[in-house]
């Protein structure tokens, strides 16, 4: 355990019970509708050159799309982070690495002949790939970054907890633009999956006061919106010290409505896209990019509403995938095999008992 005043690491049973577990996953199902609609509208706009009614929706989103996806992917961190590093690596890197080869492949063999024409040839499409693994490939940045903060996390754990916040949210307001994404996302995001690790405990005392106080959570809702709606519409959001705040803050409207919605149990499908999270993250390219085609070329609708359709094609389309993929036997394209374990299956089955 690092305690350093009020920062503590949370304890074993601050992450535990059915309802809070239901509030998180209702807080990822929106991060990641959030973000299949963030690519969707984009990727829309830019093919038609003109925007829609859903791209002030994805501006209010963007100070705090990505912050509360990070501290969220932080908030039970501290149950595993004292293992082995065999063990460790096993879950938080190899885990990920083997998604991400995976999907960067598929990608990869769905676009290579695009980008052969593209760019004159397939040498220049097998140095793309290759780059993929120094420059992460298009929509998987997300899981290419999460090891390097889990293992990072890790190392750092017995350095003062206030350092290592405090120089994490000085590379935030840094604004690092290199031009490569590893370091340029690390300094911006670093910052929220170390505070959902850190501040864990905090977190789930604050769900706990919005499922007690549920009036007031909604005035404090309301009054976020508005703040956040100004800031992005008057140019100023990402402005430095700002944009920490209105992601912080972002982050805990988003824990909050999780809550809500929880208490509620409103919107299931908010709850089972959030259980289901890294299946739409890896699969909703595909969908999304064919109805986007098909859509631009062939309806009558105006690019808002295009928008908006390629978005729900593109979650739904993923969970199709998902559905098929498990029908046909072909798991492994969302379950790691055991063949790309490095913990046994007994070791590996007695650290989830002792969770």
């Amino acid at each position: 355990m690092i305690t350093s005043g009020k920062f503590a690491v949370a304890d074993k049973a601050a992450l535990s019970g059915s309802e809070r577990i239901d509030w998180v996953d209702f807080a990822k199902g929106i991060c990641i509708i959030m973000v299949v609609m963030m690519h969707s509208v984009l990727g829309v706009e830019l093919a038609a050159g003109q925007t829609g009614f859903m791209h002030p929706l994805v501006a209010f989103a963007k100070p705090f799309r990505m912050p509360d996806f990070f501290l969220i992917s932080g908030l039970f961190l501290a149950r595993v982070v004292d293992r082995d590093w065999r063990s460790y690596l096993d879950s938080k890197v190899v885990h990920f690495a083997y998604f991400y080869v995976l999907w960067v492949t598929i990608q990869f063999g769905f676009k290579a002949p695009g980008l052969a024409a593209e760019h004159g040839g397939w040498a220049e499409v097998a140095r793309l790939y290759l780059l993929s693994y120094i420059e992460p490939f298009g929509t998987l940045w997300f899981i290419y970054m999460l090891p390097v903060f889990f293992v990072l996390t890790k190392a750092l754990r017995r350095a003062p907890p206030w350092l290592v916040w405090g120089v994490a949210a000085l590379l935030e307001m840094a604004h690092v633009s290199t031009g490569w994404t590893l370091p340029d996302e690390f300094c911006a995001r670093f910052v929220y999956f170390y505070s959902g690790y850190l501040f864990a405990k905090q977190v789930f005392a604050l769900s706990d006061r919005a499922r007690a106080r549920p009036i007031l959570a909604l005035a404090g809702l309301a009054a976020w919106a508005l703040l956040n709606a100004a800031l992005v519409h008057g140019g100023i959001s990402e402005w430095p010290m700002l944009s920490l705040a209105l992601g912080f803050a972002g982050a805990v409207a988003i824990i909050v409505m999780g809550t809500l919605l929880a208490r509620m149990q409103w919107l299931g499908f908010l709850r089972f896209c959030g259980e289901h999270s890294i299946v739409i993250y890896l699969a909703f390219f595909l969908p999304m990019a064919t109805s986007r085609a098909l859509l631009l070329k062939f309806s009558p609708f105006d690019i808002g509403t295009i928008a908006l359709l390629v978005t729900v094609t593109g979650v739904v389309g993923a969970l199709v995938i998902w559905r098929v993929a498990l029908a046909l036997r072909a798991r492994f394209l969302f379950e790691r095999p055991q063949a790309f374990r490095i913990v046994p299956r007994q070791k590996r089955a007695a650290l989830q008992l002792a969770e």
